[in-house]
């Protein structure tokens, strides 16, 4: 519901500079209410890369007017060398970043529209450097609200993924790379914008080396990770994500193991706010924030803090289709986490499939075509395309798989499953992607859930260790966490795979494992009469929309904002290649053109990344080349190896 009256009236700061003690500016776009002089207001700080002024500007105009609205400074700030701040960027989660994240909260408590209270929200990168600057600990910095992020860069971030190379990582650093790459606006920042932009344009790094350099977790992937110290944090957080998303294993650890109040919130949906999200159903989440920041910032008892610690949707099980609007389901609760009532239910791997006793296994050998994981959809699902995992039949039939009888009765997960295994290899490094399917009785094979892991990682990520040709090794694989009901009638199914191209790079050499045994441990949760009790949430309200004009120009699609009059367009194209029999023939391949313009101001950013690879080494190479108007005004080239890690 579009919401076009408030509280309080609102006025709008379109560009001010916040000063940093380095001389540094930082540019703010900030939602007030109009009498904030009079009665100061707690601040909600939202801080990124994503260009203030025409990167976020959608989302923007449904969330900061509805909270300045209702009695706070809403504030998108541009992290140092983006949009209209001054500075350079050379990497995401910096020192620098957070040092500033620090400065700008200090400067925020001090000014006369502000209560000297602050917050910070966000997604993404907004929630990963919420978690970071609030175990920085600023004075004024009360509560969070972290949606769609992680507590441990290496292990839950789109880089890498149980010790093995996502690729989400190569397309997340190509469209950083270019939208790093766009200049100022001139009509804020005036005459110093094209001095700003040359200096960008000479320093911007290709994001993906840094990344691909470290390839175990090492003091680079600890640096941001809070879960290096948990009690680092003492304000209050709130965790939020979906489980359509990349980001959801973080809030179960962070409930577990924070210290300070907190709550979690776990949706059916992809990477986005959760009142414009898909798949749906949308939550009134800008009500659920007030109530949150209503009782950390302003002191007002809303009863947010009586309830139950998690409140997560329990998905019903659907055909599998690479979209989804809605995804069926009710909202279930916990008072605690780990929940006492969940208790793992225990299946084996047997000749005859999954069962709940021990039998023997004859020892099965699963070494994958290299296409294996066509079915699996993004690693970051945003849920506006055909981007999720769809019917696995086709992936499943080229893995090895085991599965249960039909279901005599519904079984209803709530957490990570974990699948142990006995392994051996023929080969010194091997990657086991792990499935769990929900298997209807027409045959359609639904992903629940899946993990991967490099098994050079087997006794983690720190010291990874080849494999003994031949020995036998047990791993244990904790899948990512879902909420989930296998209906009776359905079956369980556990798929293994050697490959799952394109998510994964393949490992060095065509590695053929032996099954040697192994059992699957669900996290069963019993239906609950109280969860029958859980008060709904309202419907999704926000502020009104500011829609773009879409112009079309052949082939290219335009935005036109026309608040500030700049015009906007972007074209891709992405290829991802691999032989069935040949790991070394992987390669990727990211184009990507990017149009800015106003009038006679004309701005053209091209970049391209591609990376492939030998059994030693990763070849990575990128080019960029800006011009203005008709006049190239930078070009350059990267070409670098990099030795490969055991991965």
């Amino acid at each position: 519901m579009i919401v076009t009256t408030f509280p309080r009236t609102v006025r709008v700061i379109e560009h001010t500079l916040i000063p940093l003690k380095d001389g540094t500016m930082l540019a703010a776009r900030i939602w007030l209410p109009d009498d904030a002089e009079q009665k100061p207001v707690p601040a909600i700080l939202e801080y990124l890369p994503y260009r203030k002024r025409d990167g976020t500007y959608e989302r923007d105009a449904l969330t900061h007017p509805y909270l300045a609205g209702h009695g706070y400074a809403g504030v998108r700030v541009d992290i140092r060398g983006c949009g209209e701040s001054g500075g350079l960027l050379f990497d995401e989660y910096a020192k620098q970043e957070q040092d500033d994240g620090v400065e700008v909260i200090a400067w925020l408590a001090a000014q006369p529209w502000c209560s000297g209270a602050v917050g910070m929200m966000g997604i993404s990168w907004g929630g990963f450097n919420g978690l970071q600057i609030a175990a920085r600990r600023p004075s004024a910095l009360k509560a969070i609200v972290t949606i769609c992020s992680t507590d441990d860069r290496y292990a839950d971030d789109a880089h890498y993924m149980g010790g093995t190379l996502l690729t989400a990582g190569l397309e997340w650093a190509s469209f950083f790379f270019g939208s790093m790459c766009l200049p100022p606006d001139p009509v804020p920042v005036g005459d110093s914008w094209r001095a700003m932009w040359l200096e960008r344009l000479a320093n911007t790094p290709l994001f993906f080396e840094p990344w691909l350099a470290h390839q175990r977790r090492d003091a680079y992937w600890k640096h941001g990770s809070v879960c290096e110290d948990y009690a680092a944090i003492q304000c209050p957080v709130y965790a939020v994500g979906g489980w359509t998303n990349g980001y959801k294993n973080a809030i179960p650890r962070l409930l577990e193991r924070l210290t300070v109040p907190r709550k979690g919130l776990i949706g059916p949906w992809a990477h986005g706010y959760p009142h414009f999200a898909l798949p749906g159903p949308q939550i009134g989440f800008l009500q659920e924030m007030l109530r949150w920041w209503d009782y950390w910032l302003k002191g007002i008892d809303t009863g947010v803090m009586d309830e139950p610690m998690l409140r997560a949707w329990m998905t019903e099980s659907v055909k599998p289709a690479s979209h989804h609007e809605v995804l069926p389901g009710r909202w279930i609760a916990e008072l605690s986490w780990p929940p006492p009532g969940i208790t793992p239910r225990r299946l084996f791997l047997t000749d005859a499939g999954l069962r709940a006793a021990a039998t023997p296994l004859t020892a099965r050998a699963v070494c994958s075509p290299q296409s294996v994981g066509k079915c699996a959809g993004e690693w970051v699902p945003f849920g506006r395309g055909r981007d999720q995992a769809g019917d696995q039949q086709e992936d499943d039939m080229r893995s090895l798989v085991f599965e249960t009888p039909p279901l005599d009765t519904a079984i209803e997960i709530l957490g990570a499953a974990i699948v142990t295994l006995d392994v051996a290899s023929d080969r010194s490094i091997a990657n086991l992607a792990v499935r769990l399917c929900d298997v209807h009785p027409s045959g359609e094979s639904l992903r629940v859930s899946y993990g991967v892991l490099n098994l050079t990682h087997r006794d983690g990520h720190e010291k990874p260790a080849p494999l003994a040709i031949g020995e036998r090794y047990r791993v244990h694989i904790q899948l990512n966490d879902a909420g989930s009901v296998f209906p009776a009638g359905h079956k369980v199914r556990l798929a293994l795979s050697t490959a799952y191209w394109p998510m994964i790079w393949p490992s060095p050499e065509q590695a053929t494992l032996l099954i040697l045994g192994g059992t699957l441990d669900l996290p069963v949760r019993p239906r609950q009469a109280t969860d029958a009790l859980v008060p709904p949430l309202p419907g999704p309200q926000s502020a009104p929309p500011e829609k773009p004009t879409i112009i079309r120009r052949g082939d290219v699609r335009i935005e036109r904002i026309d608040r500030i009059g700049v015009e906007l367009g972007t074209q891709s194209k992405s290829q991802f290649h691999v032989e069935e029999d040949d790991p070394l023939s992987a390669t990727a391949e990211l184009r990507r053109t990017q149009t800015m313009s106003r009038d006679a101001w004309q701005i053209r950013i091209e970049t391209q990344m591609r990376l492939s690879c030998t059994r030693n080494a990763f070849l990575l190479r990128g080019s960029l080349r800006a011009c203005e108007g008709a006049n190239e005004v930078c070009r350059r080239e990267w070409d670098r190896s990099i030795p490969r890690d055991s991965i």
